[in-house]
């Protein structure tokens, strides 16, 4: 078996035995000091926006990828040269994936909202729901709580699992830490509004750059893991119509899997956006959000037996 395949499942094994660790996560440490340098360094967060212009705003930006991101996977990636060949690399790699990874916390969160309204708690589903999207969560209903949460079901496992996989996979724990943080940065940067339109530019640019492959990896293990058919018919003809380059191919694909129907208007901020349909063509319900982390699974085990095929096949070297 190959040694990274090994890895990936101890750490998902890690990950499904511990969980996110109970005191302060790395991420939410490395997210309140990024809060600090955008601060610092977005002309639209301290007020001088007039007297600085779009490209000096995307400068800053992209300053601030560098200072915030840079630095841990570089220093990841001198530690791990250091120790290679030696137990304490196998350890370093595990354990900065265990802290990388997140499909543990993506099953708890949408677990939560699947009980909630399987047990007619529409106001539990609402509250579950709000912890895990951003759109305004007041006034769905059954439907809207489990179309939002399979949403982020499907767009979260190509983010908080495939693509952390992809990049150790290419790259060792340095490229798990570069993922994850740019990700992260996406996460409180890439808004597309008044603050952080110029500003976050750069790492909205960035998470587009590295989720480019993983997504379209990810697309293709939800298709081969439901109805393959219609999955990649729905990648094909919808993956266009969503206004993310990468969550489309992802979403649109595991909506097919499943053979339901995802999408369409919500609101953000009191502010309701017009957003197509796509997908199947069965309303989605609670048991769906359980068969949406059952295919993520699935697809989970197609993306490890590849890697295991691909150490078999490919020359020496390539996959280790």
């Amino acid at each position: 078996m190959p040694i990274v395949v090994i890895k990936i499942l101890i750490a998902l094994g890690l990950d499904q035995l511990l969980g996110e660790p109970k005191r302060l996560h790395p991420l939410v440490g490395f997210g309140r000091l990024a809060g600090g340098l955008e601060t610092r360094l977005n002309a639209a967060a301290n007020g001088s926006t007039p007297h600085t212009s779009p490209q000096q705003q995307k400068r800053l930006g992209a300053t601030a990828w560098l200072i915030a991101v840079v630095p841990m996977p570089l220093l990841v990636w001198l530690v791990s040269q250091s120790l290679e060949g030696s137990i304490a690399a196998w350890v370093l790699d595990i354990a900065v994936l265990y802290l990388c990874v997140g499909r543990r916390s993506l099953h708890q969160h949408a677990e939560r909202v699947g009980s909630a309204l399987t047990a007619g708690d529409l106001e539990q589903g609402r509250h579950h729901t709000s912890m895990i999207v951003s759109r305004d969560c007041q006034q769905l209903d059954q439907e809207g709580c489990a179309r939002a949460t399979i949403e982020s079901v499907l767009e979260n496992g190509n983010d908080s699992v495939y693509a952390t996989l992809f990049w150790f996979t290419l790259l060792g724990s340095a490229g798990a830490v570069l993922y994850r943080l740019t990700n992260t940065l996406d996460a409180m940067w890439g808004y597309r509004n008044q603050r952080y339109l110029h500003f976050g530019w750069a790492a909205a640019r960035m998470d587009d750059l590295l989720n480019y492959p993983s997504a379209r990896l990810c697309a293709l293990c939800y298709a081969l893991a439901g109805r393959r058919q219609l999955a990649l018919a729905c990648w094909r003809q919808q993956a266009q119509q969503l206004s993310s380059p990468n969550g489309g191919p992802v979403m649109c694909a595991g909506a097919g899997a499943l053979n339901i129907r995802l999408g369409g208007p919500a609101s953000y901020h009191g502010k309701l956006i017009q957003k197509p349909f796509f997908g199947g063509t069965e309303p989605a319900g609670a048991q769906h959000i359980t068969a949406a982390l059952q295919l993520m699974d699935r697809g989970l085990i197609i993306f490890l037996a590849a890697l295991w095929l691909a150490w078999l096949l490919l020359p020496s070297g390539w996959v280790q």
